[in-house]
């Protein structure tokens, strides 16, 4: 629109208002004051189809469908495996919740949150607090402003309580290789991270996640939201869960089927027991939905059986009460797996959750409310819209063997949450059409010269009828080929090595093109200077650094595991990688004027800090209290201990290490590790504002909001001043500005810049 076109439009527009008074005043008579009218929480269709199915308990009825028309309370969860998981539940429990004590807002008395009794160590938390009142109530702002800071720093996340179930299900331990399926928009994939670093000792476990979302867009809010938590052990993918490629390892010099531990099948569903926090599901309720979603629900979970190892565990969840997206698609699983697959019963393993077991009969009914039993008394006209899948089996001893019952429904009313259902399956043994599928025998990827495979990549869209053997017999017939031809790929040496780059154009037809992710190679003089400074132990995996550059300076140091250094480095042309690694070092835009070009990264320092042996500061908690409150503190205003430790050491990146004091309890109790910069006179520490903030309120200093961006300042104990200009000929370089995080709730849905994404240097 051209610069005229919008002045017109911006005349008739005030004239329209001008003019239409009268017009408004009936609008807004009309109930239209407040932009939308009201959604009415009645749908007949659902009342009737769920009360002939008898899904809740007689004589509940009424409790059942007054609990969905309330809104749904807050819930939140601490990280659990960060060494301050214990500082924040105490911050929580004798400071933020005691101010909501005796506090009432619109009338309603606030309660004061309570545990969730089924979630371990009293790591997440409800209240009856709905997500609206938080946002808008100026009684609450203090603990919205908290919610929101700790939630980027990753420190807590706001994640409805139902959805917490799945991950706790799966039993992860730190060396599961970990496929979420469906995982944005990522609650559930911070979850399975957490339980991987359950040792906080161990920067690198053997286990990974491998994150995939079938939309693009998606899979960036995946990013951010795994970003958060800082690890090394995440992979996001981007496929349709249905045809997820089969990808492979390199074992010993052989290549080896990627068989995996643990799989979260977390489906797209209808969603009606989302009805608490998605208003619009009332008026658009129609079984129709749970009709055209059930062939979809089992393909994925039908992939997803065939990449789980022997012995492992999958766990298959959807937010619908419908028995035709739950029962019905594991029951069909079952069947088809021949006895593969068994479901566990879990009944025993999150004590204090309330559930029902799942049902074993139920009926299909069409969107004008026409029912059928079985699948014989469908008309041939239907058989487009029902599918025999979505009826119980026939033969009473198979039904009784498949054990629905240890299936999990979660009804809102029984502990004031939304509406789940869960099943845990453990296989047994291969799946019958998978069963002569012979491993893959090849060189490995790091010994020979061409590093990379290539595979043409399985259809996007799964097979029409995924109970069909022949659709079956086909998924395997394609994973053999897919691996055939990446070993014929190999033998032509056409790919670079050490580098995972972007798939095949044929396949970016949509999203965003993404950067390579190019391995340092050992011999690059890159390393040694970086490696001499900060006197890196000899068992730093530096061949695990990688960049997302092919050419020119690199700007930025990435570091992943081992393991998934193996699974790029033999995969990436099978699968479309949107993010992996986490950020460790940045160039200095005038980093050769120093003797290293590389400054420290605060994202990944807990990953790194175990393995550097130099240009290491001790410091009190006092100094981080004036490191983090004011700008560029000289070094004379720091304690003498750590003045002592600082005035020798050379111009450059340094960590700056807080270590408690177990003899002094009513200080902070978790160590910190900060990134700095010794100046010519002064030290500086570059630190997320979150994570600047957090530090700040565990050590008893609350923040104003209105200092928000003029800089941090303490308002209590022993606080240091407000932020203070820097001061001139420190000898600090200047640092490339990285862009500033939203300070909202929600995370961001662009794209991220890269694996490290933006850090707040102020």
């Amino acid at each position: 629109m051209g610069r005229r076109a919008r002045g017109r439009r911006l005349q008739q527009q005030q004239r329209q208002r001008a003019e239409g008074g009268e017009d408004g005043g009936k609008r807004r008579d009309a109930g239209w004051e407040g932009g939308y009218p009201e959604i009415v929480k009645e749908n007949k269709l659902f009342e009737h189809y769920y009360q002939e199915l008898k899904i809740v308990p007689e004589g509940e009825w009424d409790e059942f469908m007054g609990a969905l028309r309330e809104p749904l309370p807050a819930t939140l969860r601490i990280t659990g495996y960060k060494s301050h998981a214990k500082e924040i539940l105490h911050c929580l429990k004798n400071k933020y919740f005691k101010e909501l004590e005796e506090l009432e807002v619109d009338g309603q008395r606030v309660e004061v949150p309570q545990p969730l009794s089924w979630y371990p160590e009293e790591l997440a938390w409800h209240t009856n607090l709905s997500r609206k009142i938080l946002r808008k109530s100026p009684q609450l702002e203090r603990f919205h402003q908290f919610l929101v800071s700790e939630t980027e720093s990753g420190n807590i996340s706001r994640q409805e309580a139902v959805s917490m179930i799945p991950p706790l299900l799966l039993n992860v331990q730190p060396h599961h290789k970990i496929l979420d399926m469906c995982a944005a928009p990522g609650s559930k994939t911070t979850q399975l991270i957490e339980m991987l670093h359950a040792d906080m000792n161990v920067p690198f476990p053997e286990g990974f996640v491998i994150a995939n979302d079938v939309d693009n867009k998606r899979c960036y809010l995946l990013v951010h939201q795994a970003k958060r938590l800082s690890s090394p052990c995440i992979m996001v993918v981007n496929h349709d869960a249905a045809s997820i490629p089969r990808l492979q390892m390199d074992v010993d010099g052989r290549k080896e089927v990627l068989f995996y531990d643990r799989i979260l099948c977390d489906v797209p569903c209808s969603g009606d027991g989302t009805m608490r926090k998605n208003i619009d599901v009332w008026k658009k309720w129609t079984t129709l939905n749970s009709l055209q979603l059930h062939g979809l629900q089992l393909r994925i979970v039908t992939r997803g059986a065939e990449q789980l190892a022997e012995g492992g565990r999958m766990v298959y969840s959807t937010c619908s009460l419908n028995p035709i997206e739950d029962e019905a698609v594991i029951a069909s699983l079952l069947d088809k797996s021949e006895g593969a697959l068994e479901l566990a019963d879990v009944s025993e393993e999150l004590p204090g959750l309330k559930w029902m077991p799942g049902v074993t009969q139920w009926k299909v009914m069409t969107r004008d409310g026409q029912w059928f039993a079985d699948w014989g008394q469908v008309p041939h006209s239907r058989h487009t819209q029902i599918r025999p899948t979505m009826f119980p089996p026939e033969d009473p001893e198979k039904l009784e063997a498949m054990h629905l019952e240890r299936c999990l429904r979660i009804l809102p009313h029984h502990q004031n949450t939304g509406g789940f259902f869960v099943a845990v399956l453990v296989k047994k043994s291969p799946m019958p059409w998978n069963k002569r599928q012979p491993k893959v025998q090849g060189r490995s990827a790091e010994t020979k010269d061409a590093t990379q495979p290539s595979a043409a990549e399985p259809t996007a869209e799964g097979p029409g009828d995924p109970c069909g053997p022949e659709s079956q017999l086909a998924s395997a017939a394609e994973d053999v080929e897919t691996v055939q031809a990446a070993e014929n790929l190999e033998r032509n040496g056409n790919k670079k090595d050490g580098v995972c780059g972007p798939p095949p154009s044929k396949r970016m037809k949509f999203g965003f093109k993404e950067d390579p992710f190019v391995f340092i190679p050992e011999d690059d003089p890159l390393f040694p200077p970086i490696e001499k400074f900060y006197a890196l132990d000899p068992s730093f995996p530096k061949k695990n650094l990688l960049t997302r550059t092919m050419g020119g300076k690199k700007r930025q140091l990435y570091m992943v595991s081992k393991e998934l250094r193996n699974v790029l480095l033999n995969n990436s042309e099978r699968m479309k990688v949107i993010n992996t690694g986490i950020k460790v070092w940045c160039r200095n835009n005038s980093g050769e004027d120093f003797d290293c070009a590389f400054r420290l990264a605060q994202e990944g320092i807990y990953t790194l800090y175990p393995f550097i042996n130099s240009r290491i500061i001790t410091v009190t908690i006092e100094d981080v209290k004036i490191l983090l409150t004011q700008e560029n503190p000289f070094l004379r205003k720091l304690s003498s201990e750590t003045y002592s430790q600082a005035k020798d050491l050379a111009k450059g990146s340094i960590v700056l290490k807080y270590e408690p004091d177990p003899a002094k309890p009513d200080t902070l109790q978790c160590p910190i590790v900060l990134c700095g910069w010794r100046g010519k006179t002064s030290i500086r520490t570059f630190v997320p504002k979150n994570e600047r903030l957090h530090y700040l309120r565990m050590m008893g200093l609350e923040v104003l909001a209105e200092k928000k961006k003029e800089g941090v300042s303490g308002t209590n104990e022993g606080a240091a001043g407000t932020g203070q200009p820097e001061e001139e000929g420190s000898g600090e370089p200047q640092q490339p500005e990285e862009e500033e995080e939203e300070a909202g709730g929600e995370p961001r849905t662009e794209e991220a810049d890269g694996p490290g994404g933006p850090e707040l240097l102020r």
